[in-house]
């Protein structure tokens, strides 16, 4: 079987290494179109956004600086994805690959790699699992058991070395 585009969710995570290193096996193999994504969630940024009503007696200008503070966040963090998939891209191009990169923000990892992969016409997605297992699991939730699920297109699944209990 062989695949033309490929769609490759990656983190900094040493996981995140072995999915691209894998997919970009899979793409210089089949000669595929490549596309590198990650997806930037609230976990990620470690704390939870919940807005907080001004009639509850908060002060304006506080809140103003925890959503000004939360901001500058969420633009580190998407300026440094987009440096790690620049660099990954950068990798795959000097395989000779026609690959592009994407970054978003969203709240829902496993959806947002299946929209994604169905927009960009995706025939294979490459993701990785942590082997979250339990209250875990059932907390956090996993995004390769969501795509795995829900993808329109067939997903390989890389198993983390170190499965998280």
């Amino acid at each position: 079987m062989s695949f033309k585009k490929i769609f490759a969710a990656v983190d900094d995570s040493e996981l995140g290494q072995r999915v691209f290193s894998q997919a970009l096996e899979l793409a210089v193999g089949d000669r595929a179109q490549m596309m590198l994504f990650h997806c930037v969630t609230v976990n990620t940024l470690g704390e939870v956004a919940v807005p907080i009503p001004v009639d509850l007696g908060m002060n304006v200008e506080l809140m103003d600086r925890a959503y000004q503070a939360q901001r500058l966040r969420q633009e580190s963090e998407i300026e440094k994805t987009s440096g790690l998939l620049k660099n990954y891209c950068d990798a795959a191009t000097k395989q000779g690959l026609q690959v592009e990169f994407d970054c978003k923000m969203d709240g829902d990892a496993g959806h947002s790699v299946c929209e994604a992969a169905e927009n960009w016409g995706a025939d294979l997605i490459v993701v990785g699992r942590r082997g979250r297992t339990g209250f875990t699991e059932a907390f956090l939730g996993s995004v390769s058991n969501y795509v795995v699920h829900h993808a329109s297109c067939s997903v390989f699944v890389i198993q983390d070395a170190q499965p998280e209990k």
